[in-house]
């Protein structure tokens, strides 16, 4: 009996991760990866006007450290990283300091085809913080909440 309420446990969390992967993008959806040209957005996003300014901020820094991997407004790269306005970075499931530990850490490629992220010297507590921010502010904006 324990067997079996251990297996159904089991296939239940994979039905809820498999779910994560393949439901429908918020407003407008997202391309399949694989029909996005090297170099290019992965997602459509939408930039709220005004920004914060802490969140103007952050735009600054990651248009200057993130953007070479996560794209213009964290829409992705294809061939570089993933799109951080997307349902699998909602803060429900990578918490804002699931960030601040990729960034001093790096981060085992697990959800996207990318490869590692490494870690990024050079930024403070504080500018990882304004990068969650901005992030968090493209994600609402997007119908990721």
């Amino acid at each position: 009996m324990k067997r079996v309420i251990l297996v159904a446990i089991l296939v239940a969390f994979g039905l809820a991760g498999a779910y994560l992967l393949v439901r429908p993008a918020p407003e407008g959806g997202a391309p399949a990866a694989a029909d996005v040209a090297e170099g290019e957005p992965i997602v459509a996003v939408s930039v709220p006007a005004p920004l914060s300014d802490k969140s103007a901020i952050g735009a600054k820094v990651f248009e200057a450290r993130c953007a070479s991997c996560h794209g213009e407004n964290a829409a992705g790269k294809q061939g570089y990283g993933p799109p951080l306005v997307h349902v699998i970075y909602e803060p429900g499931h990578h918490g804002d300091m699931a960030f601040l530990l990729a960034v001093q850490n790096g981060v085992r490629g697990h959800h996207w085809p990318f490869g590692n992220m490494p870690p990024v010297a050079g930024l403070t507590s504080g500018e990882v913080d304004s990068v969650v921010a901005y992030v968090r502010e493209l994600q609402r904006a997007n119908g990721i909440e």
